[in-house]
């Protein structure tokens, strides 16, 4: 934290926009996209909510575009009417009152997953010493016994397959199913990466880590999809740009309470379930919690006319550089009278 305060201060000119050689103190400066220093945030390690990010919670470039109807005279005496166009005078709609919501129960359920993980992998295994063996899906008394330097290890490739899949998999997936698609698949499919979990105390010494592994890498593709496309759909469900301030904060603040009694709860279940014998009771907890994510899918309204595209930071996977595309205004002329 000192190291942080110290390069802050010393390269708070690149950022502020009073402090920048040249600024005018009078001009608004939009600090977060046009300067060097830009703000990042992971998707699975306490993320922010910043709706000005292009990036989304990622490192890749997103661009939104929507397709609208317009309605318009012959004589082009009146206003064009916008058939698509979504009114500016109420900000928290009912779509996006629920991406909030979808918001916070994914920020919930794997923030759970943050805290609990090193905590199960550094537990005594079960059938180590005098902690009796699991024996049933619904008897694991213990971890997975692993070390305090094999847990750093594990959180170390942990952090590089979350790299991989928001650099290559997230754009490619993106790009092939769409935003919408993709974000039902990871809903529905993201609480199978909380019950699959516990069951690694069963697995063999030689398969432990095959195991970890291959609950990490599912789990990552599920979460670090999942949460830039909730804030591409949130974007685009904003009635208009001069409301995603209030989106914004209320997202922002949503997620913060969400993270901040995710934790306890966890814990609470964990020793719950260590005094019964059932250490995946907080697993199963956090399991369920993204079970009610995928059913309120079904209270979440989808808009066909909206799109958005998502272009890889890996150089290998771009191709040729290509002009996103824009918004498409369709128009129909009508006579005066039918109007």
């Amino acid at each position: 934290m000192l190291g942080s305060i110290i390069v802050g201060y010393l390269w708070l000119g690149e950022t502020h926009p009073d402090l920048k050689v040249g600024a005018n103190p009078l001009e608004h400066h939009d600090i977060a996209e046009h300067t060097p220093m830009i703000t990042a945030a992971g998707a699975n390690a306490d993320p922010g909510i910043d709706l000005r990010q292009e990036s989304y919670g990622t490192f890749n470039e997103v661009d939104i575009f929507e397709n609208k109807d317009w309605v318009v005279n012959v004589d082009g005496s009146s206003k064009p009417l916008s058939l698509t166009e979504k009114p500016s005078s109420k900000a928290f709609t009912w779509k996006v009152s629920m991406l909030v919501v979808a918001l916070g129960l994914f920020t919930y359920h794997s923030m759970c997953y943050d805290h609990l993980l090193p905590i199960f992998l550094q537990d005594e295994r079960a059938g180590d010493s005098s902690m009796p063996a699991a024996s049933s899906p619904f008897h694991i008394p213990g971890g997975l016994g692993l070390t305090m330097t094999t847990v750093g290890l594990v959180m170390s490739v942990n952090g590089v397959i979350a790299l991989f899949i928001q650099a290559v998999i997230f754009p490619w997936l993106a790009d092939w199913l769409g935003v919408w698609k993709l974000f039902v698949l990871v809903t529905v499919l993201h609480p199978l990466a909380y019950f699959i979990v516990p069951f690694l105390a069963f697995f063999p010494e030689n398969l432990l880590f095959p195991g970890i592994y291959a609950c990490l890498t599912i789990r990552n593709l599920f979460s670090i999809l999942a949460y830039p496309i909730i804030l591409i759909l949130l974007k685009q469900a904003s009635p208009s740009p001069s409301c995603l301030g209030k989106i914004n904060g209320l997202a922002a603040s949503v997620g913060a309470a969400c993270r901040t009694i995710s934790p306890p709860v966890a814990g609470l279940l964990y020793g719950i379930g260590l005094d019964i014998g059932f250490t995946g009771l907080a697993w199963f907890g956090a399991g369920a919690v993204a079970i009610l994510g995928a059913l309120q899918l079904w209270f979440i309204p989808r808009e066909k006319n909206d799109a958005a595209t998502v272009r890889s930071v890996a150089p290998c996977l771009t191709g040729e550089p290509q002009e996103p595309p824009g918004n498409v205004v369709h128009v129909t002329v009508v006579p005066v009278e039918e109007v």
